[in-house]
């Protein structure tokens, strides 16, 4: 069945879930009115801040239809901003979806890509509350998601301070450890465990580092450690060691998927040398991997220190989408 505009915006509706204002129970109260009105209508809790972050999904460059079943296109697309939001300490509470589609893309994958999103949605309790359609040569996917986080107490990548520690959640570099075995014509199935496919954010563990009082600068892994720690650096005016030791490399991965990859989607966040950190934070492990310094002179704000004991430039590399690795 090929795509019609009426019958995808009805499908979409009844995906989010939006019936009759008078019949409709919304699944997150932030949610006044959802789909069906030129706006939807959010309520703002007193003593609150809003968040709002909006992520691109583009057919080959962040997926390839021939290597990602839609279902995870769609869970992939929303994951991006949820962990935007776990970044900031925040809550998640409504998301908004733009769609260019090609004119002949079966409505089956269509219909997989919603459900892929609205079961991640559902997992978070938060809505689907509006968007819109186009043609589009390739298939686009313009996510917003919006969310709250108590006034002044955003998690930010600024506040991070000379002595303080560096920590990340989870393992690194198993999702381009995936990319890679593509490159190389490997067939790999897309099962549910899998980080790359479907990677869950760590909206819980940013939720308790804001809540404790232990963070003081946070990011998403979006681009991978040696990029997102460079942003943290630059926007605390600091300059940081990484112990190569300490990097928790994923199943699959090595040292150079860890601290380069992309799309892990794990957090990264520093916290001053008297706090007290679990192990695990929400079930989720959390390692200690370096250490923030005053602002250098070197041509690299991030040196890594190797097991012969000595320092070198960690460059701020980062995973290209779909650039062939070697």
């Amino acid at each position: 069945m090929v795509l019609r505009e009426t019958r995808l915006i009805d499908r979409i509706r009844r995906l989010a879930g939006s019936v009759a204002v008078n019949k409709r129970a919304s699944v997150n109260k932030a949610v006044v009115r959802g789909i069906g009105d030129d706006c939807a209508i959010l309520r703002v809790r007193p003593g609150f801040e809003l968040l709002v972050t909006t992520d691109l999904c583009v057919e080959g460059v962040h997926f390839r239809r021939d290597w990602h079943p839609a279902k995870s296109v769609g869970h992939r697309c929303l994951a991006r901003g949820l962990s935007d939001i776990a970044a900031m300490g925040g809550e998640p509470l409504a998301c908004f979806l733009s769609l260019g589609l090609p004119s002949g893309l079966p409505q089956s994958w269509v219909d997989s890509f919603l459900h892929g999103l609205r079961d991640l949605a559902r997992s978070f309790k938060i809505e689907l509350a509006g968007g819109d359609i186009s043609s589009a040569k390739e298939i686009t996917a313009d996510i917003i998601v919006v969310g709250d986080v108590p006034a002044g107490k955003a998690l930010l990548r600024s506040g991070a301070r000379p002595g303080d520690r560096i920590y990340v959640t989870g393992e690194l570099g198993g999702s381009a450890a995936v990319l890679k075995r593509f490159y190389k014509g490997e067939k790999i199935k897309a099962t549910r465990s899998s980080h790359h496919f479907y990677p869950t954010p760590r909206v819980e563990v940013g939720r308790w580092l804001r809540q404790h009082g232990l963070a003081n600068s946070m990011i998403d892994l979006s681009d991978g450690l040696s990029v997102d720690l460079a942003h943290v650096c630059e926007e605390s005016r600091v300059s940081a060691t990484v112990d190569e030791d300490r990097v928790p490399i994923a199943k699959g991965a090595d040292l150079m998927l860890a601290l380069h990859g992309g799309e892990d989607y794990e957090l990264l966040f520093t916290a001053p040398a008297k706090a007290k950190l679990p192990g695990r934070i929400a079930g989720i492990q959390v390692t200690k991997i370096g250490l923030i310094r005053k602002q250098s002179n070197y041509s690299s704000a991030i040196q890594i220190l190797g097991k012969n004991g000595k320092e070198r430039p960690l460059a701020p590399l980062g995973w290209e989408h779909f650039r062939k690795q070697s």
